[in-house]
């Protein structure tokens, strides 16, 4: 079954692409990622800090069962324009990659529909490579499908 999130990586690159698109709304799309009650949900995470505003910052962490964490990232938002963009860093705690730039574009492609293209830059070609030697698509595409299937219940 092919993924429904598009990941784009052209060789020779410091950057990817990442689409999607949504039987969402625009608003209700942008809220999906602004809203530190619906990101906890669809990204299965802790929601530590979710300040969105120019300047604001954000904070996420999953733990195991014992409560140990696993997972914790953090970054700043540079830009927020409701239902349009998000310009933020990314960076993991714990790992031994560098820090990357992130440009969340929203579009309306109708009333009930939109498309989502995320731009993330990253220090250099190895580390982009090492990111996509994860299980890095199919998780944001099952995410992704959680996101879309949360939002439409509401």
């Amino acid at each position: 079954m092919a993924l429904k999130t598009k990941i784009n990586a052209e060789d020779g690159r410091h950057d990817l692409q990442i689409t999607r698109e949504f039987e969402l709304p625009v608003e209700l799309l942008f809220t999906a990622y602004t809203d530190a009650d619906i990101v906890a949900q669809w990204m299965n995470t802790k929601v530590v800090k979710l300040d969105n505003h120019p300047y604001g910052g954000w904070q996420f962490e999953t733990s195991d069962k014992e409560g140990n964490v696993v997972f914790a990232a953090h970054g700043t938002i540079h830009t927020l324009l409701p239902n349009e963009k998000i310009v933020r860093t990314f960076e993991m705690r714990n790992a031994p990659f560098d820090v990357q730039l992130e440009f969340l574009a929203f579009e309306a492609l109708s009333d009930t529909t939109s498309k989502l293209t995320i731009q993330i830059v990253y220090r250099s070609i190895a580390i982009r490579d090492q990111m996509l030697q994860l299980p890095f698509a199919q998780g944001l595409n099952m995410a992704h499908n959680l996101l879309e299937k949360i939002m439409q219940s509401n």
